[in-house]
């Protein structure tokens, strides 16, 4: 079972997890004009979009493929550079 997982980039992501970064990425009114879902779009927020989420296989499948897509820039974004005058050199 945990190797069918070693290549799902979804794995331990729980959707409330996806959605936040995702507005924390592009914003409400980018993500509204990246996926066009009522719940992004009026009066958005992670509640709403959550219980619209479950309930819409769709619309998840849309969400969590953006999310795959940007995958790689999150991560980038979350880590310091490796010559950061702050954080120093990284040890490897």
């Amino acid at each position: 079972m945990t190797g069918q997982q070693i290549n799902n980039p979804l794995h331990g992501k729980t959707l409330e997890q996806i959605v936040n970064s995702l507005v924390d990425y592009y914003g409400w009114s980018e993500l509204g004009n990246k996926i066009n879902i009522r719940c992004f779009n009026s009066d958005p927020s992670v509640k709403s979009s959550l219980k619209f989420l479950r309930k819409t296989p769709w619309a998840r499948t849309e969400v969590e493929e953006l999310f795959i897509s940007i995958q790689d820039n999150i991560d980038k974004k979350a880590s310091p550079p490796v010559n950061h005058p702050i954080y120093g050199k990284r040890k490897y």
